[in-house]
């Protein structure tokens, strides 16, 4: 039986190291998980408290707004107005979306057609390549590194494309390798997009998470972006509401309606006690995001300062949950899965292969912040033992 578009995607390295830990783990072994960015800190009680309320109020039991209820949807808009000084219309240029995947996996359906280019990050989070494969478009990829001129790369990336794309996806901070951009990056972005006839979606998944800063740059804080961009903002990393599903597409209300009609037509929308607790999150707890960050901060410094002790360098992380390391020089041969699997054999550390965001990720590996520091020192002492010990043969 042929899937054909299912054909169109790699085998999931991720699955190989999860399969591998879960296998450990069953045997008995103590494997400390630094692969997946599933945020383990809780989120916070006073939304947890209002879930709880709203459950227990059987007319949120039924069918919700597809799009977000009018609340929440005003409360996304109050925050863009505090946080970037960017004023949204509520009703025509916000959306509430199931989680920014399914937001920008159904955006991709509204925007591409199949045939249609697209510029895409790499390496990068998968579903930025994947969602625009699904909707039948080519990937034109773009290089990015921590030090790279992503800006320059995206141009020749554009001038060498046929046809040309008519989609640019990105987002800063970045995931995996946690590049961040300033303002001016976007506003060379947003005249660019302009000057061509493209659109720039932007995924602020880590919109709190920067380190020398109270938030990244928003792209709606370009004068004229919304006239050719929309922006997703997720609750998962900032108020630590990963498995909520809950997330946010605003911006240019023409693409914004868009996606609207599609999802009208694809789900009645998150479970409305969910989105009543969001409400609590963008408007009654403020401190949260800060608060959050800097538990990742305290972790970051763990790592890095904890890699540094046994040899292994690597760039301090500017932003996100996550650090994207090299490869040691020793090991590079093996490639990012089989050092990944011999971390987990020889060190009882899971981290996420580099290749499975993208054939330039091959010589790195990520590592999630999503383990207290005690567990995070374990870890190093873990791979200071694997490090030590003989390469094995590719």
């Amino acid at each position: 039986m042929q899937f054909r578009r299912i054909s169109r995607f790699p085998p999931y390295v991720f699955s190989i190291v999860n399969d591998l830990k879960m296998a450990a783990r069953r045997a008995g072994e103590d494997i400390i998980d630094l692969g997946m960015g599933n945020p383990d800190i809780p989120t916070p009680e006073p939304v947890v408290e209002k879930l709880k309320e709203a459950v227990d109020n059987p007319r949120n039991h039924r069918y919700s707004a597809s799009k977000g209820i009018p609340k929440l949807r005003a409360a996304i808009a109050d925050l863009y107005e505090r946080s970037w000084g960017v004023e949204l219309d509520p009703e025509t240029e916000t959306v509430a979306t199931i989680g920014a995947k399914e937001g920008l996996s159904h955006l991709a359906w509204a925007l591409c057609e199949p045939g249609d280019s697209v510029l895409v990050p790499e390496p990068t989070y998968p579903i930025h390549t994947y969602a625009m494969i699904l909707s039948g478009a080519h990937i034109t990829a773009v290089p990015l590194a921590l030090e790279s001129d992503f800006f320059a790369d995206l141009v020749a990336a554009y001038e060498r494309s046929e046809p040309k794309p008519r989609v640019v996806l990105c987002s800063f901070p970045h995931n995996p390798t946690t590049a961040v951009v300033d303002l001016a990056f976007f506003e060379q972005l947003v005249d660019f997009a302009r000057r061509r006839n493209m659109v720039i979606v932007h995924d602020l998944a880590y919109a709190d998470l920067v380190f020398d800063a109270e938030h990244a740059p928003s792209l709606l804080q370009v004068p004229g972006a919304k006239e050719v961009g929309v922006e997703f903002f997720s609750m998962s990393k900032s108020y630590s509401m990963a498995g909520w599903r809950l997330a946010f597409c605003v911006g240019n209300p023409a693409i914004v309606q868009a996606l609207t009609k599609l999802k009208s037509y694809l789900d009645y929308g998150v479970f409305q006690p969910i989105q009543i607790a969001g409400i609590i999150a963008l408007n009654e707890c403020q401190t949260v995001p800060k608060e959050i960050r800097e538990i990742y901060r305290s972790r970051r410094d763990a790592l890095c300062d904890g890699l540094a002790r046994i040899g292994w360098d690597m760039p301090t992380p500017p932003a996100t949950m996550f650090a994207w390391a090299p490869i040691p020089e020793r090991f590079a041969h093996l490639g990012s899965l089989e050092f990944s699997k011999f971390l987990l054999r020889e060190g009882k550390v899971a981290v996420s292969p580099g290749i499975g965001f993208g054939p330039t990720g091959d010589g790195f590996v990520r590592f999630a912040l999503v383990e207290n520091e005690q567990r995070i020192r374990q870890a190093v002492r873990g791979m200071r033992a694997a490090l030590a010990q003989d390469p094995p043969a590719a």
